[in-house]
């Protein structure tokens, strides 16, 4: 937009442009599929939440119903049996004269009602079954859900921050540092992932935080080897030389100037570890390395399924599945969406 002035000139109105966070904002809007995944993504996060804070799957543990209890909402009532001995009634009966032990039958009577046992009615009926002690698979469902996302989200930001760390010092110092760092990513890189895993699965045990640190020590390569390139591509713009000029310290440059400029990079990268880490945390506590006996996961109701399904009882087997392939999905999705909106160059980054 432009107006004359007095002396003739034409003066320039400067509108400011959008940042980097509202322009992908409003890219991030304009896909539909995005924005729909996201709030799946959303609404699981709410579940975990209630989850976490005892709202919802409290008593995930408790046998609230009989075994192996079929998945349906309705169902007979359970049977409530009477400890109450029974005596004959009527009109001028007497059993004293034909029963000796009639006048006793009050006082059993009342001593069964002291001794009665109050059992625990057990629900025969469950919306996603029971498992073979008696668990309501939903609950489960929704405590393995919150072990698995948690341990992925974890792991992921670990990773992000070893990789992100590593990488700023192999692309911006160089030289011996990193030839030094560059031997560390090629050894973790020439073994399987699976094969690490394995290894580490050993060596720290089973439990949440061992299962994220683990799948943390596999996956920073990716994040380093992002962050590595931009560093190298960054440390030789004007603006870092600039800030070296005034006297801005090493880390200032690396951290202050040049991180926030690549932070969508590892956000991305971040982002695409998660649903990673899930499946290989689904896979060990699978194999029996993952989540301790104690906890939860979709991998242990997997480990599980597979002994019920020779039985014929399917029903935990899809309560995971279902769990898992909405999550993974939604957030596949949302992923690709935000990969996008904060750079279309990142497009077919794997």
């Amino acid at each position: 937009m432009s107006a004359v002035m007095a002396n003739g000139t034409v003066a320039t109105a400067v509108v400011a442009s959008d940042g980097v966070w509202v322009a992908a904002w409003k890219r991030l809007r304009a896909d539909r599929v995005g924005l729909a995944s996201m709030v799946v993504v959303l609404a699981f996060l709410l579940l975990i939440a209630l989850t976490a804070s005892g709202v919802v799957a409290r008593h995930w543990q408790a046998e609230v119903g009989v075994a192996n209890a079929r998945p349906t909402f309705m169902g007979p009532a359970p049977k409530v049996e009477s400890t109450t001995i029974p005596v004959p009634t009527g009109p001028n009966v007497d059993l004293s004269d034909v029963d000796p032990l009639a006048p006793r039958y009050k006082e059993w009577a009342e001593r069964a009602a002291q001794l009665r046992s109050t059992d625990t009615v057990k629900a025969e009926t469950l919306p996603f079954g029971g498992d073979r002690l008696g668990r309501d698979v939903l609950a489960k469902a929704a405590k393995g859900t919150q072990t698995s996302v948690i341990v992925g989200l974890v792991a992921a930001v670990i990773a992000a921050l070893i990789g992100t760390v590593l990488g700023a010092l192999a692309g911006f110092f160089g030289r011996r540092v990193g030839d030094f760092l560059e031997w560390l990513y090629s050894v973790f890189t020439a073994m399987p992932d699976i094969l690490l895993l394995l290894v580490f699965a050993v060596v720290f045990g089973r439990g949440i935080g061992s299962v994220a640190i683990i799948l943390a020590l596999v996956g920073w390569t990716g994040v380093y080897r992002q962050v590595r390139a931009e560093f190298l591509k960054h440390s030789a713009r004007d603006y870092v030389r600039a800030a070296e000029a005034i006297g801005a310290s090493t880390t200032s440059r690396m951290f202050r100037h040049i991180l926030p400029n690549v932070s969508h990079v590892v956000l991305v990268r971040m982002s695409l570890l998660v649903v990673g880490f899930i499946k290989f945390e689904v896979i060990l506590s699978y194999l029996g390395l993952g989540v301790g006996v104690d906890d939860v996961s979709w991998g242990t109701m997997l480990q599980e399924a597979q002994n019920e399904l020779i039985l014929g009882q399917w029903w935990q087997l899809v309560a995971a599945t279902a769990f898992m392939a909405v999550f993974v999905t939604a957030f596949s999705l949302f992923t690709d969406a935000l990969r996008d909106a904060l750079d279309p160059k990142l497009r077919g980054l794997e």
